[in-house]
């Protein structure tokens, strides 16, 4: 049986992943099911591997840059100060880096931590096409246009 996120890749492969926003050329970059902050994205590995150092030369390379690239693409469709990025690969042993856009209004204690230590995942609102349609349509728009998205 596979793992969540190589579901959610086989998913993104069938266009039948509504969370996609766009088609990197490492993988698949999605919207957070949850939003314990605005703007929460993963980038899915394509092929799935389980982590990082199974990539190798150019592969790797160009993940670390599609990673980049989404948090400039963040930096620059919401009001956040910084990106962090979370590579984890524990519960779900297939890569996959979450990108976690930070804000100048968070609780000060808040936001000098992990955001997976300190926010509730399981709690935070539902994302939909409904309340993310825009953002999900801006990060598709900088990273076309940045030549970062292969195939929306």
């Amino acid at each position: 049986m596979t793992d969540v996120i190589a579901q959610r890749v086989a998913a993104a492969r069938r266009s039948s992943n509504p969370s996609v926003i766009g088609r990197m050329k490492s993988g698949w970059l999605v919207i957070g099911e949850t939003q314990p902050l605005p703007g929460y994205c993963q980038l899915l590995a394509d092929p799935v591997v389980p982590t990082i150092n199974d990539l190798h030369g150019e592969a790797r390379a160009q993940y670390l840059a599609d990673m980049a690239a989404v948090g400039d693409a963040l930096l620059a469709v919401t009001d956040a100060v910084r990106i962090n990025y979370e590579t984890w690969c524990n519960l779900a042993p297939s890569l996959h880096t979450h990108i976690v856009p930070r804000y100048a209004s968070e609780d000060p204690e808040k936001a000098k931590r992990p955001a997976g230590t300190v926010y509730d995942y399981d709690a935070a609102r539902a994302s939909s096409v409904e309340q993310d349609g825009a953002f999900m349509e801006a990060m598709r728009r900088f990273l076309f246009l940045a030549q970062d998205v292969i195939n929306l």
